[in-house]
């Protein structure tokens, strides 16, 4: 069964760093789309960066690019999810996202079509 699950969340201090992981099993990350996604305390979940499969383009949401780094290590089949200084709207549950393989070689969406999903792992800014 195809499955993904997240880690590394936790309490950070404003302006600190947290690497989110995301790993999968049962399956090559290489081969699918992931996304990364966050749903912040009383709101939506939105998409934040993906990384589309075998040519690992990357999709950032709005700017965030600057702060937000998505990478996928072949060898331990994991999606990274790097995040620097971060900021009290940055607070949320952090949820990753492995489409089926249907989103082809160089593109990955935002949104919530994706096949499976983790149970998240939340991040707390403190200030």
């Amino acid at each position: 069964q195809l499955r993904v699950a997240e880690s590394g969340g936790g309490l950070v201090q404003l302006g600190g760093s947290l690497r989110l992981s995301c790993k999968a099993s049962a399956f090559t990350v290489d081969y699918y789309a992931v996304g990364w996604f966050r749903q912040a305390p009383g709101k939506e979940r939105e998409g934040l960066v993906c990384i589309s499969s075998t040519h690992n383009m990357k999709y950032y949401k709005d700017n965030r690019k600057g702060r937000f780094t998505i990478s996928r290590d072949t060898a331990t089949n994991t999606v990274f999810l790097q995040i620097d200084n971060l900021q009290p709207e940055d607070t949320g549950v952090y949820y990753c996202a492995a489409d089926g393989g249907r989103y082809g070689s160089s593109w990955c969406p935002l949104d919530e079509s994706y096949d499976y999903w983790g149970q998240g792992t939340q991040v707390t800014v403190s200030s």
